[in-house]
């Protein structure tokens, strides 16, 4: 099935269960931006449109109805996606809005919702870089293809730690985050230098190994 033979079946579909205000908004509200994020975002990461809706109705702490681009649910996982175009966010934009729209995200976020945006320009010009974060940011909530041993896990969520501590880490950060001694941890990050998704950060003459940050781009090769 083509893109738009599945695009097409998609929104229909939704059309169909939805009635009144639901319906008028996704007939008004689907346009441009949130086909070409399907288009270029979404379809070439999963091929499918499962567990996602269009124009998703939620309310914020007034109770009143806000329209989210998409909302991806499978199961017990609440993903809220945005796409926001430069011109138009900041042409539309005040002070009040602004306030508006950060303590509703906050809201969602308490009720249990993640929400994430892309920029219309990335989704446009960088599609690449948008199918990357989302792989990232949806990854942990799918099923494994295949069994993951204690092994590869260990491996994925130290170069999820480096990310988080945007700077070299030390065999003592490893360490203390799996509660394990000095000696595996320096194992471990040698293993990941030879796989070529961390590199030494040399100190003094480069006679001594004390950090190790991420390969440039490693996160693009892994399903993290």
């Amino acid at each position: 099935m083509t893109f738009e033979e599945a695009h097409d079946a998609f929104i229909r579909r939704h059309l169909n269960e939805r009635t009144g205000e639901r319906r008028g908004r996704l007939e008004r509200g689907h346009r441009h931006g949130e086909t070409l994020f399907l288009r270029n975002v979404w379809w070439p990461l999963f091929n499918r449109f499962d567990n996602l809706h269009p124009e998703y109705e939620v309310l914020d702490w007034r109770g009143r109805s806000y329209f989210a681009d998409f909302a991806w649910l499978p199961g017990f996982v609440r993903l809220i996606v945005e796409i926001k175009g430069y011109a138009s966010h900041i042409r539309d934009m005040d002070r009040h809005k602004f306030c508006g729209e950060l303590n509703r995200e906050t809201f969602l976020y308490a009720m249990g919702y993640h929400v994430i945006s892309f920029a219309y320009d990335d989704v446009e010009q960088r599609p690449d870089l948008c199918v990357t974060l989302l792989r990232m940011a949806t990854n942990r909530h799918l099923p494994a293809r295949s069994p993951v041993s204690r092994a590869s896990f260990a491996e994925k969520e130290i170069v999820r730690l480096a990310i988080r501590a945007a700077r070299p880490i030390r065999p003592k950060d490893v360490e203390l985050h799996f509660e394990i001694d000095p000696k595996t941890a320096v194992l471990m990050l040698q293993k990941l230098v030879a796989k070529g998704w961390l590199q030494p950060s040399l100190r003094g003459k480069g006679e001594r190994v004390v950090r190790y940050e991420l390969t440039p781009g490693v996160w693009d090769a892994l399903d993290l």
